[in-house]
């Protein structure tokens, strides 16, 4: 495990080499919280609940939403990089598990962003915005169990997005799709109990919703008791189920290296 956190450290500090955008990222992340932030009191000026959800409770399911999104990425663009460039097949005979290995770096990647763009603007939100808290140490800890395995879920759903690079020669629009996609279906622009009742019955047989429309709900109260644990029984389906799947898509794509190299 060292060589793994030391692959995640590196990345750490190759992020805060670079000061400048270091600063300029976490400006973007507080613009992006007040816009949203005064958006949606301009949406409640004239009511006080769309759907039996107040401004309170709206405002924290965004902006935790938002904070959780930016984790649910993963390093699929680097990996679709090196394997386009042929970098991977030297990866590959290096002392490592390559899976792991990308794992770290994404790792690294959002230690950083915790640090830079998460946490002022927890601060923010929390003394200026008047957020509400989770209202039990039960939930709270299934807020953590939930945030965590969605992340992992979009992690292994970013890696298999780059791992197509293998079968096709640019990648970037599917990743363009897998953004859009995972915005709009994942609840991170407006709670899934907001969609139509036929939109949330496709967004229930979709990964999406596991990254963090079911943590934030847990966190806003707007699942809680019984459903809360059938959430995560949800989420857990789905993180076996990627893992399951990108070790098998792996295990046939790097097989395409054995068959280009003759």
């Amino acid at each position: 495990m060292r060589k793994y956190w030391q692959i995640a450290k590196g990345r750490m500090q190759e992020n805060t080499a670079y000061s400048a955008w270091y600063w300029a990222g976490t400006l973007a992340s507080v613009m992006r919280l007040l816009i949203i932030y005064f958006f949606w009191q301009a949406v409640y000026a004239n009511q006080t609940t769309i759907q039996n959800i107040n401004l309170e409770t709206m405002l924290t399911y965004i902006v935790i939403a938002m904070l959780l999104q930016g984790f649910v990425g993963g390093v699929g663009n680097e990996l679709a990089e090196n394997i386009k460039e042929g970098q991977v097949a030297i990866e590959l005979m290096r002392p490592y598990d390559m899976i792991f290995k990308m794992f770290a770096v994404d790792v690294g990647e959002k230690v950083m962003y915790l640090i830079q763009g998460t946490i002022p603007m927890i601060l923010i939100a929390y003394f200026f915005m008047d957020l509400s808290f989770p209202k039990s140490p039960e939930t709270i800890l299934l807020f953590v169990v939930s945030a965590l395995v969605g992340i992992w879920i979009g992690t292994f759903f970013d890696f298999l997005v780059g791992v197509l690079a293998f079968w096709t020669v640019n990648v970037w629009g599917v990743r363009v799709l897998k953004e859009t996609l995972i915005t709009f279906f994942s609840g991170a622009l407006v709670p899934i109990t907001l969609f139509p009742d036929w939109l949330r019955t496709i967004t229930e047989f979709l990964p999406f919703q596991a990254m963090v429309y079911l943590p934030v709900s847990i966190y806003s109260g707007l699942i809680t008791g019984t459903e809360a644990y059938m959430a995560l029984g949800v989420q857990l389906f789905w993180l076996i189920s990627l893992y399951v799947l990108v070790r098998g898509i792996w295990s046939q794509a790097i097989k395409q290296i054995t068959i280009f190299g003759g």
